[in-house]
């Protein structure tokens, strides 16, 4: 049986997670999606009820009946031949995604994590009913363009915008990253362009420290977050070295709602990310279906990788 992996050639993590897996006997397949159709090849027939062929890689066979599970781990968008138009090569990579994507996503494994239920996870609005639902706290929350909206959820206490989606922009002049920040009264004064699209907005909870909880099947792993520098006290992302790191242990309450919230959105891996306020109670911010690890792994020694080898050497075992 094959572990497939789905990852960018240039992944750290995956790396180490194919030495895991190699260690423990488990034959592996390792490709990114942009490798189709210009190196990777398929060829897939429908017979009783099941999509049966052949994937090959460019450097290895996989008969897609031997495929145990697949860890689909952020890998690149599909890559058309050059020489085509924009819309022929649109078009192109629509057809790989819905071809080679729908054959493979239709494999009744293991999937850390299915790509449809990762895409419907990753919906910050969807994130907070779901976790409320499932018996955790959330921050109040207000999803806008509105600028008097946000200037009368102030109203009512401190205040942070927090990206929907991927906080990193790319454009022609450089990299830059949105993060968290307060909005004192000179930002509210000023909230123009606001009403161009949406926006979160979120009452700041006070915090005793921060905790990442990665979860990996059935397991469990607690990272207490500890910011010194100002900047990383509203958003640990904005200053990596001014944090500290200890291993913790959840109250029961959060890790059952964060099972049922595993369970509610069909993941098997998630990142979960909470303020620990001062009087110890938990409140959720978000789950990443896809989150880093490796940085966590390398400050605390907790072996999130070999729980990641092990949950996919098992499938669906």
């Amino acid at each position: 049986m094959t572990v497939l992996i789905l990852a960018p050639d240039l992944d750290i993590t995956a790396d180490r997670v194919v030495a895991a897996l190699t260690r423990r006997g488990t034959r592996v397949a390792r490709m990114d999606t942009a490798w189709f159709p210009r190196q990777a090849k398929l060829s897939a027939r429908l017979h009783s009820g099941r999509w049966k062929g052949e994937l090959d890689t460019g450097t290895r066979t996989v008969n897609l009946e031997e495929v145990r599970s697949v860890w689909y781990r952020n890998p690149n968008a599909f890559d058309p031949p050059d020489g085509m138009s924009e819309t022929e090569r649109n078009w192109a990579m629509n057809e790989a995604k819905l071809g080679f994507g729908g054959v493979l996503a239709s494999l009744p494994v293991l999937w850390v994590n299915h790509p449809s239920r990762a895409a419907d996870a990753a919906y910050k609005p969807t994130q907070l009913i779901t976790a409320a639902s499932c018996g955790l706290t959330v921050p109040d929350t207000l999803i806008t363009n509105q600028p008097d909206a946000v200037r009368q959820f102030a109203d009512a206490g401190a205040t942070v915008s927090k990206a929907l989606g991927a906080p990193a922009v790319r454009e022609a002049t450089g990299r830059s990253v949105a993060f968290t920040r307060l909005l004192d009264d000179e930002a509210l004064a000023d909230l123009a362009g606001l009403e161009h699209t949406s926006h979160q907005i979120q009452r700041w909870v006070p915090k005793l420290f921060e905790a990442r909880v990665t979860v990996v099947g059935r397991r469990h792993f607690a990272t207490g977050i500890y910011a010194t520098g100002q900047r990383a006290r509203v958003d640990w992302r904005a200053d990596y070295r001014s944090l500290g790191y200890s291993t913790i242990v959840p109250p029961t309450s959060v890790t059952t709602g964060i099972r049922r919230y595993l369970s509610a959105t069909g993941l098997s891996y998630g990142a979960f990310d909470f303020v620990v306020r001062p009087d110890g109670s938990w409140v959720f911010l978000e789950c990443n279906p896809g989150g880093q690890y490796g940085w966590l792994e390398d400050r605390t020694n907790v072996p999130i990788t070999d729980a990641l080898a092990d949950l996919l050497s098992q499938g669906n075992n």
